[in-house]
């Protein structure tokens, strides 16, 4: 691992399941448990693996860290050293971000993911993941045919367009709220939403920067850090799409988890699943998606990769030498959804007003993180629009209602 390029500025504490009332205590003390026992119920465990998962869930509020057993995982030694500095300690004692890396990992752990056996390699996640796929099909139809009329528009024009590029932003930042529509912003005759009430929720919004910053050069790469499966992969890739079939960008690469982790995250499979699941559906704009989609997985202008870090507890300053050489070929970072936010700032107690660039400053390319509100991290807004938000949603901070498109060039 390379020397960390820490943020040039005093790092302030991280948060902990310890802090009274936090929804960091919450997660801890009823989320994680309850994540712990629907794996139980969603799955075929022997009656030995469901006993251990309990036992984690029956821990996991005031109890203390149970040790991995040698698994046989890419990662076992990786997470020996992790542990270190946290044995004998209370899960609502160590910082929120290694607990959830790491109660994500023991899961595995316990379900024996990586043993030679009948439970190698099963996601105790895939039938959250394939239900959501499977209720999204119709804002999913809606979207195919939107892309490939903003791509034949674009073809038309001679260049790729800048308003569908920020629409499609948008999608990726909203992916995860399937019930969420933009359709108004473009076709009165869509839906009743109200773009406008939309576009008044995100706090910081940098998307016509980073139209700017992809059309100063041609043959761009663009690397995503992708969150989750399900409808925001579909976001996401119909984003990389556009991108790549309007002209902004010459080869993307996606950058995927390499076990199941935080429930939803996407892994190489999930999206070849996807794929499938676009291929085989009876839409032909749906059908048209995954077509192109292998196209560009089969000339190599989409690349899947997968890399241990990001399912580490590790900061994103803490980034491997070979991955920050890696995004150091790109034009453009985007880092999706909130995990991967939190890692970007450290899972810390920063001054919300605290400059964005100032503390993301040790990146190899330009960033962009589009990202919904789900944990009491954030930087970068002004303190007019804190003042606000505290009268005018006091749980901003954790509800999924707010978004940022924040881009660090």
């Amino acid at each position: 691992m390379n020397k960390p390029q820490i943020p040039n500025l005093p790092l302030p504490a991280p948060l902990v399941g310890s802090d009274a009332g936090s929804f960091t205590e919450f997660t801890v003390t009823q989320r994680m448990p309850d994540i712990a026992r629907r794996v139980i119920r969603e799955n075929s465990f022997t009656s030995e693996i469901n006993q251990s998962l309990e036992k984690l869930a029956l821990e996991l509020p005031s109890g203390y860290l149970q040790p991995l057993t040698n698994d046989s995982g890419v990662d076992f030694n990786d997470w020996e050293k992790y542990l270190e500095p946290y044995k004998n300690q209370r899960w609502v004692d160590v910082p929120w971000f290694f607990a959830e890396t790491y109660f994500y990992r023991l899961i595995l752990n316990i379900t024996n993911y990586f043993q030679s056996e009948k439970w190698q390699g099963v996601d105790p996640f895939l039938l959250q993941k394939e239900q959501g796929l499977e209720a999204s099909i119709d804002p999913i139809i809606s979207l195919c045919t939107q892309v490939q009329e903003w791509l034949d528009e674009s073809i038309k024009a001679g260049k790729p367009s800048k308003s569908s590029l920020i629409a499609l932003l948008y999608f990726a930042l909203w992916g995860n709220r399937v019930d969420l529509s933009l359709w108004s912003a473009f076709e009165d005759d869509r839906s009743s939403f109200n773009i406008q009430t939309q576009l008044s929720n995100i706090l910081v919004d940098e998307s016509f920067a980073v139209t700017k910053l992809l059309t100063k050069y041609p043959n761009n790469r663009i690397d995503f850090v992708v969150d989750n499966a399900g409808f925001e992969l579909i976001c996401d890739l119909c984003l990389v799409d556009f991108l790549l079939g309007s002209g902004f960008a010459n080869q993307v690469y996606l950058h995927l988890k390499p076990h199941p982790t935080f429930v939803s995250d996407a892994m190489i499979k999930d999206v070849h699943y996807t794929q499938d699941f676009l291929e085989q559906c009876s839409h032909p704009q749906v059908q048209a998606l995954g077509q192109r989609l292998t196209q560009n997985l089969t000339s190599g202008r989409l690349v899947l990769t997968e890399d241990y870090f990001w399912t580490s507890p590790l900061t994103f300053w803490e980034i491997p030498k070979s991955l920050t050489d890696e995004l150091g070929k790109s034009n453009l970072i985007v880092v999706k959804g909130d995990a991967n936010y939190r890692r970007l700032l450290g899972d810390r107690y920063w001054n919300f007003t605290t400059k964005f660039a100032d503390i993301v400053s040790y990146l190899p390319a330009p960033m962009v993180a589009l990202r919904t509100l789900k944990s009491e991290v954030a930087a970068g807004l002004k303190a007019e629009v804190l003042e606000e938000l505290a009268i005018a949603d006091p749980k901003w901070l954790t509800n999924g209602q707010w978004g940022v498109i924040q881009l660090v060039d």
